[in-house]
């Protein structure tokens, strides 16, 4: 695996973390190509129950890497299609990961970076990260999901406004409007998402991964429809060892311990 992106599992939690601090850790192809087979590795991995992803230095992701960019178009290739190459498989892997993840966003999250951040299920900042979307800054338009991640989280309304405008918002402000969950002071950041990535891993995986399917059905679904996805997760869930000992922990009034199969 390329050194832009580094990965480690311990005790069930798979932490990914983009490694170009000098560069704020910004996107280039290698990273991009690094970042996604991280992700297919800790989806195909049973012994990952929960993902974390993160930056190394003082960002998260400042998005593109704009001096490959600049020279793609010098040498007229434009994107090089990267969106489609790139970041939508990406995004995609973080929303179909049959476990859930979490973003630590420890620094600036801007353009892509900032996509990446909300794709996550769960995100966790530290009080001196930042938010952009930063695309129309450089004449384009969303990408990584965001026309779609970022309405969903602060509404329409909001979601043009930051869009167009581009403004940076504030962790604290990012809390208020729902971007993220949780905002920690930035020196217990590591370790308030790995305790939640623990708790999560923890847990009942097959049953997370159904809550993910459910979310992402139900946004774009009728509400029969929604019932029937809704039964169809129930009868997979059910087969589940982790259900059965969990009911009958209840029954015993007793703690469960889940095994994430």
């Amino acid at each position: 695996m390329s050194e832009t992106v580094l990965y480690d599992l311990t005790e069930g939690v798979a932490t990914i973390t983009l490694n170009r601090p000098d560069a704020m850790n910004s996107l280039t192809d290698e990273t991009k190509s690094a970042l996604h087979a991280a992700l297919e590795r800790a989806a195909a991995d049973t012994a990952v129950r929960a993902v974390i992803l993160t930056g190394a230095g003082r960002a998260f992701c400042a998005g593109q890497d704009l001096r490959e960019h600049g020279d793609n178009l010098a040498a007229g290739k434009g994107l090089n299609d990267t969106v489609r190459r790139h970041y939508n498989p990406i995004v995609q892997a973080i929303a179909e990961m049959p476990k859930p993840v979490v973003a630590a966003v420890n620094g600036v999250a801007a353009g892509a970076g900032a996509s990446l951040a909300l794709a996550c299920d769960l995100v966790v900042s530290s009080d001196k990260a930042s938010f952009a979307t930063a695309f129309t800054a450089i004449g384009l338009a969303p990408d990584s999901g965001m026309s779609w991640t970022l309405q969903r989280r602060v509404g329409w309304t909001k979601a043009a406004e930051l869009l167009l405008l581009g403004d940076r918002v504030k962790a604290a402000e990012a809390l208020e409007l729902g971007l993220v969950n949780r905002v920690v002071p930035a020196d217990e950041l590591a370790p308030a998402a790995v305790e939640l990535a623990r708790r999560l891993a923890a847990g009942p995986t097959v049953s997370y991964g159904a809550v993910k399917q459910a979310l992402h059905h139900a946004s774009t679904s009728d509400l029969a429809s929604s019932l029937e996805k809704e039964a169809e997760l129930q009868d997979l869930c059910e087969k589940t060892k982790d259900h059965h000992a969990a009911t009958e922990a209840f029954l015993a009034k007793q703690q469960p311990t889940f095994e994430g199969s």
